[in-house]
């Protein structure tokens, strides 16, 4: 017998194993998360949700897919949050500290609160890489933001507007095009590809049954 929780979804409450993820128990109770979420064939970070425990006056933020559901959990999802997202051309951009104030100036409006930091869903120190690119260290900013899905969860949390996945992807696009190493024999198969070189084995992959491209896969060589 599986031990079930009460949960409530959008303020409606459901039955649901006890061992189940978020997204699981939705799932379980009839909901649908495909559109947006990268294990269900969208973008990882979309399933970026608010939850409270009923006697605990502490609102949460998580992601839906790697949460456990708790007892008499009230939960809704924020699939999506609006950042504010500038257009810029990165081959045009400069690599000084202005081009933050220019696209992004309300990183300098941080009052330092940590707010960020601490719903991030990742873990990750936030205000310490906003900091970097107010600073226009973007290597760093880019290091420190590495592993964010940018689920927006930080952004709604801040009381001066900062959009800091936005900050910190421009930082990264930045770093990658003028800071970091070049990677030539990346670029190399990138010419390949380009020229047609692997069209007859891609051709022939797609023809492959899903069993055998998994085989395929975990059997690859791995460059060291």
């Amino acid at each position: 017998m599986e031990t079930m929780v009460n949960i409530f979804l959008y303020g409606k409450k459901y039955e649901v194993p006890s061992n189940l993820t978020i997204m699981g128990a939705m799932e379980y109770a009839g909901y649908q998360l495909v559109r947006g979420c990268g294990c269900r064939n969208g973008f990882c970070g979309a399933c970026a949700t608010i939850y409270r425990i009923h006697g605990d006056r502490e609102l949460k933020v998580c992601l839906a897919c790697q949460t456990k559901v708790e007892n008499n959990m009230y939960i809704a999802t924020l699939p999506f949050f609006p950042l504010v997202k500038q257009v810029y051309d990165i081959n045009e951009v400069k690599t000084t500290e202005q081009v933050m104030m220019q696209l992004y100036p309300e990183i300098y409006a941080c009052i330092g609160c940590n707010a960020c930091t601490k719903s991030c869903t990742q873990g990750l120190n936030v205000m310490q890489y906003i900091a970097y690119a107010q600073r226009g260290d973007f290597e760093k900013c880019a290091e420190e933001s590495f592993d964010c899905v940018m689920c927006g969860v930080c952004s709604s949390r801040c009381p001066a507007g900062i959009s800091h996945p936005q900050v910190a992807l421009l930082a990264r696009r930045i770093n990658g095009k003028y800071l970091a190493p070049a990677c030539g024999h990346l670029e190399d198969r990138v010419k390949e590809i380009e020229n047609g070189t692997f069209e007859e084995l891609l051709e022939s992959l797609m023809q492959k049954p899903i069993a055998e491209m998994k085989e395929l896969y975990n059997t690859r060589e791995i460059e060291k």
